[in-house]
């Protein structure tokens, strides 16, 4: 019967070292959802609504770029835009430089 017992307390104490082991994870996995939640998915959903705002740009909007220039859209293409900056003064620039759409009207009132 001793033999039996050494045997069974062995089990036990086996069982214990990998409940233990699965333990030693659960802060990683803690840490990792905390990022999630705090910096990867903020980060996705910024992405998306830049993406949504690039594919809805259209002509006669007023946009500030990226560098902080303020125009309205004279033509948009496929990759660039044309942005009319001042009088007679146009820039082409690549549609992921668009930062903002700015309501209608801004451009006017700030010149």
């Amino acid at each position: 019967m001793d033999i039996l017992d050494f045997f069974i307390a062995s089990a036990y104490a086996q069982d214990a070292a990998q409940s233990g082991g699965l333990m030693q994870f659960l802060p990683l996995i803690i840490i990792f959802i905390i990022f999630y939640f705090l910096l990867i998915r903020p980060q996705m959903k910024r992405s998306k609504e830049h993406r949504k705002l690039v594919s809805e740009l259209a002509n006669g909007d007023e946009v500030v770029t990226n560098g902080g220039l303020l125009g309205r859209i004279t033509h948009v293409g496929e990759s660039f835009v044309t942005i009319e900056v001042a009088d007679q003064v146009q820039i082409k620039l690549q549609k992921q430089a668009v930062a903002s759409v700015v309501p209608k009207g801004t451009v006017k009132s700030e010149s």
